[in-house]
C-alpha cells in the first residue's frame, strides 16, 4: 500500500482543519409568539409551524 514520503507540517495541518469550526445555530424568531426558534421546526413554546398549530400546548401539558 502507498505510503506518504513525507509528514505534512503543523502549518498545513493548521490549514487544512481551519475550516472545521463549529458554528452557533441561527436562531429565528417565532412569527407566532416571537421567541427564538430553530428554522424548520416547531416552537416549543406555542406549538405552530408554519402558521398553523400543529401541537395543542394544553394537551401535551396533560
Amino acid at each position: 500500500m502507498a505510503q506518504p514520503k513525507r509528514r505534512w507540517s503543523k502549518a498545513r495541518t493548521g490549514l487544512r482543519r481551519s475550516t472545521w469550526k463549529v458554528e452557533a445555530p441561527g436562531y429565528v424568531e417565532c412569527p407566532h409568539c416571537h421567541e427564538p426558534v430553530l428554522p424548520h421546526r416547531v416552537c416549543k413554546n406555542c406549538g405552530y409551524y408554519d402558521g398553523k398549530q400543529v401541537i395543542n400546548k394544553e394537551e401535551a401539558a396533560k
